[in-house]
């Protein structure tokens, strides 16, 4: 464990996880309330009962709550999926996001726009949700390679945390619809499994989805 890492824990070691899930919760409804640049630490310690100096003591400021907040909204993590097969891995991606799914990208779409005036907030989105993500996907492609079904060095592997966002992003804006699951399956099947040059026949012998 890094030093950071058990900086951290020990920050929150005093917070039961009953607590902490009310302090996130009560954070992810300010965001929808108000967004991020009118969201307070005044705020989020008045509608959690709490003293600032409570939030302070276990994180270091609004980026860092807020970017562990969104954390906690994810049931689940990629690290945690391995069902055998590409296609299965990245539907089961797909089935890990649908709760609160449309509600959630409205909520992150914001704060991908607030990020640009925010560089400590794009630094807490990056180091706690992004990259413990982008380490968990490049450990599934390189399950996949490992069976078979994508050739090592598949110049599109680098591409696919751009390949899935771009979904999100495109779908509202050319479509004026959501990314549903159905939308997304189909997406995996005619966008990202083709680029990276998966077999369909080996793809399809060892999906379990």
């Amino acid at each position: 464990m890094q030093v950071a890492e058990r900086k951290s824990t020990s920050r929150r070691s005093r917070l039961t996880p009953e607590r902490e899930g009310e302090l996130y919760n009560a954070v992810i409804e300010l965001l929808r309330e108000v967004g991020y640049e009118a969201l307070t630490m005044d705020a989020v310690a008045t509608r959690t009962r709490a003293s600032k100096a409570t939030l302070y003591r276990q994180w270091r400021g609004k980026p860092e709550l807020v970017a562990t907040a969104l954390r906690s909204l994810k049931p689940g993590t990629l690290k945690e999926i391995d069902t055998g097969s590409l296609r299965g891995d990245l539907r089961e991606m797909v089935r890990c996001g649908e709760h609160n799914a449309e509600r959630d990208a409205d909520l992150l779409r914001g704060l991908a726009h607030a990020a640009h005036d925010n560089p400590d907030l794009q630094q807490a989105l990056r180091e706690l949700l992004i990259a413990p993500e982008l380490v968990a996907l490049d450990a599934l492609l390189t399950r996949a390679v490992a069976r078979g079904e994508i050739a090592a060095g598949t110049p599109a592997m680098h591409f696919v945390p751009h390949m899935m966002t771009g979904a999100f992003v495109a779908r509202p804006l050319i479509d004026a619809a959501h990314a549903d699951d159905a939308f997304l399956y189909e997406y995996i099947d005619a966008v990202i499994l083709p680029a990276l040059g998966a077999d369909p026949d080996v793809t399809a012998s060892l999906a379990v989805t």
